[in-house]
């Protein structure tokens, strides 16, 4: 039980060659053949593109990216000179203005 044994195939066989008759069965698998090669290129395609966003994607990110041109001349790269050191100046002294007196 739950498998089709010999005689369940032999069956169902013969229902469709009484459905659809002997010259057209081998036509229909031919199509059924045809749409699957048609619907297995589609998703072939659909993974190409999807993989021509994702390296475009990449390829944008690292041409934002600007190139050191000791990379491009091949040449070692100079050691910058450290940049001088900060000093914080001292804050501006606060005056109070005069505050004038009202007597009434």
């Amino acid at each position: 039980m739950g498998g089709l044994s010999w005689w369940h195939w032999l069956i169902i066989i013969a229902a469709f060659i009484l459905l659809f008759g002997a010259k057209r069965l081998p036509e229909a698998a031919r199509s059924v053949g045809r749409s699957l090669r048609i619907l297995k290129s589609e998703v072939g395609a659909m993974h190409d593109d999807e993989q021509a966003k994702r390296s475009a994607a990449e390829t944008d990110v690292t041409a934002a990216q600007a190139t050191p041109t000791a990379q491009i001349t091949g040449q070692p790269p100079i050691a910058a000179a450290p940049p001088p050191p900060v000093t914080a100046a001292p804050p501006p002294p606060v005056t109070a203005a005069p505050v004038e007196e009202r007597r009434p």
